[in-house]
């Protein structure tokens, strides 16, 4: 933490921009070796980029964050110039040569954010699925998280539970004092009740979350030559998957990322579900089925009505959207047996292919009415709101036991929230315990 770290914060070169960002103790000596003048803090300025030797590498904006009001809470300054390598690798050649500088290792500029208190964990995690966003709910859900709203919640749930075990503590501890009503730690009990739904409650968007995140995941499974790698080309809109006429062309899982009404979609392309001597074919028809395990929702595809036999036997519970295909054909025999499947599409005219994209968009999450994705995204977040869950459930349950250790439940339960956000300051209790008492004066 006492090195003064560089890097290239923007995009591959070339780019008709590029951004390199100093940051630490030297960051204000650097700034002014390479331009000449230290610019005023937080004021964009153009200035002449020099070597050693004076010569000009490159012209362009100079911005220089003092600290603590900085991205990382350091002296901090970034050169916007233009994105040629030559130009770049010039920079960061010079700033590698001066001494106390070295080149910033992966995520380090935002774990000094973290360290410095610019950012908890929830934030860093939300900036960083910004940057990795690819539709517009990945954006909005990543947005609600590195601007701090999901933290917040988090945060005012642990102020409860350390208000909590701040009248237990003063009840248990100073119950003589005239500053200290009798039985308040009654008080608090409701609240938690109240606490243990509201994070229930919230548990159950991570299924929402994990889809917003990962994307909705959607298997096409079938018979042999159903026109299950036909689909996936024309969803694609492109040729990713070999289609021919002989069965059991495709043998291995195939997958594309589409996005749909704002969400990710995964499509996965599998091997026809027959019986088969073929050793390399009933590997692929193993797979198929892990793959179906695994699935959202399923695309079980037939170019026949009686090919939706094939499926007869898999029952996961997954829900199945049974899928008519090469209606071009023979569309006699598909008007006389319409109710057998659910979709009926071709995709050589295209027919079907919008009404198939609607019974899809109908499993994404309906977030109508949500204004805000404060939503639990990752497993880690998961595993800690269920173990604070836990905690208080079982303080709420050991009223027998003494409020001790009905005190040391709420006490984990306030860790686990702490662990989500990376600050847990056992400190907390003695402040706020001071702070609602006048205990001993």
């Amino acid at each position: 933490m006492s090195d003064t770290i560089y890097a290239l914060s923007s995009g591959a070169l070339p780019a008709g921009l590029a951004v390199v960002r100093i940051s630490g103790p030297r960051t204000a000596e650097v700034v002014a070796g390479l331009c000449g003048v230290l610019p005023s803090p937080r004021q964009a300025v153009l200035r002449s980029i020099r070597n050693r030797n004076g010569d000009v590498i490159d012209q362009g904006l100079v911005l220089y964050f003092a600290a603590p009001a900085s991205f990382t809470g350091e002296d901090c300054a970034e050169l916007q110039v233009h994105g040629g390598r030559a130009v770049v690798n010039a920079i960061l050649s010079e700033l590698e040569a001066l001494p106390g500088l070295r080149h910033a290792e992966a995520g380090e500029f935002a774990r000094r954010a973290f360290h410095n208190d610019k950012l908890d964990l929830v934030e860093v995690e939300g900036l960083a699925d910004l940057i990795s966003a690819e539709t517009e709910m990945q954006r909005r859900l990543a947005q609600e998280h590195s601007s701090g709203h999901l933290s917040a919640i988090y945060e005012g749930w642990a102020r409860r539970l350390t208000h909590a075990r701040a009248m237990i503590e003063a009840e248990l501890d100073f119950a003589d004092e005239d500053d200290v009503p009798g039985s308040v730690a009654a008080k608090i009990w409701d609240d938690m009740r109240n606490l243990k739904v509201e994070i229930a409650d919230h548990l159950e968007g991570a299924g929402i979350a994990e889809i917003i995140r990962d994307g909705l995941k959607i298997v096409i499974a079938g018979e042999p030559n159903a026109g299950k790698s036909s689909l996936l080309n024309h969803l694609a809109r492109r040729d990713v998957a070999i289609v021919t006429d002989i069965a059991g062309t495709t043998r291995d899982v195939l997958s594309v990322d589409l996005s749909l009404a704002g969400f990710s979609v995964q499509l996965f392309d599998t091997a026809g579900l027959r019986e088969t001597d073929d050793r390399i074919e009933q590997e692929g028809i193993r797979r198929a089925r892990l793959t179906m395990d695994q699935a959202d929702v399923i695309l079980l595809l037939a170019d026949t009505p009686e090919g939706f036999a094939q499926l007869a036997g898999f029952d996961q519970g997954k829900p199945i959207v049974r899928v008519g295909t090469k209606i071009d054909r023979a569309p006699l025999l598909w008007d006389k047996a319409s109710a057998s499947a659910d979709v009926l599409i071709s995709t050589v005219t295209g027919e079907g292919i919008e009404r198939l994209i609607e019974v899809v968009t109908a499993f994404l999450p309906d977030l109508s009415g949500r204004n805000a994705l404060s939503l639990p995204t990752r497993k880690r977040h998961v595993s800690c709101l269920q173990q604070a869950r836990s905690a208080i459930d079982m303080s709420l349950t050991q009223s027998n036991r003494g409020l001790d250790i009905q005190a040391e439940y709420l006490r984990q339960a306030g860790d686990a929230l702490g662990r989500i956000t990376g600050r847990v300051d056992v400190e907390d209790l003695l402040g706020v315990i001071f702070s609602e008492f006048c205990i001993g004066k």
